[in-house]
């Protein structure tokens, strides 16, 4: 009979469950859950202070201009490296469309230990970051937590390819918070949101 009533339970309770764990469905896994929340709640971050693949020191995003960010290690052979090959092509559509003085765009290391300013130049030079609309920056370790707790960026220890973890921009609009997560190859999802942020 317990079993019966447990049953029971779990039949009628679980799709409630699951329609809410999923925001009404809409969301099938963590990660499209963490871009819909984005979106629809607008989430916010502290401004971050980076050093940057030079040595020198910026605070992001400044006042007035949308930041595009994402998060890599250097050492990554495989996914970051491809996300940089994304990043120069949407910094060259973000000078195409007039608004590098307007947008700021960060690739910042989990990986500060290891990461270097000379291991973040030698990155930004592979992929022709230029080091004013695009950098390659590291956080300090001690906000590394909370930076990546607010970007909602989940990295996990892997003993292959040294770290897995969510690639993904980040759009933040001038009020700090983030109003996009858009995959690193959707250059007009990102920039479309950026744009319609500063208008």
């Amino acid at each position: 009979m317990q079993a019966w009533i447990a049953s029971f339970l779990m039949l009628v309770g679980g799709p409630a469950l699951l329609w809410h764990t999923t925001d009404q469905g809409q969301a099938l896994t963590a990660e499209s859950a963490r871009r819909l929340a984005a979106v629809t709640r607008g989430t916010p971050v502290t401004a971050f202070t980076l050093e940057t693949m030079t040595g020198a020191t910026v605070l992001g995003p400044k006042e007035g201009e949308v930041a595009l960010v994402e998060f890599i290690f250097t050492r990554c052979p495989t996914i970051c490296q491809s996300a940089g090959v994304d990043m120069r092509q949407l910094a060259d559509r973000v000078r195409a469309a007039g608004l590098a003085d307007r947008i700021a765009m960060y690739s910042v290391s989990f990986d500060p230990g290891f990461d270097t300013p000379e291991k973040l130049a030698d990155y930004g030079e592979r992929h022709d970051a230029d080091g004013e609309l695009w950098t390659i920056a590291r956080p300090q370790a001690s906000v590394l937590p909370r930076m990546l707790d607010e970007f909602g960026v989940v990295v996990v220890p892997d003993p292959l390819w040294g770290y897995t973890h969510n690639v993904a921009v980040h759009v933040v609009g001038p009020d700090g918070r983030i109003s996009g997560i858009f995959d690193t190859d959707d250059f007009d999802g990102a920039l479309t949101s950026a744009a319609s942020l500063l208008q």
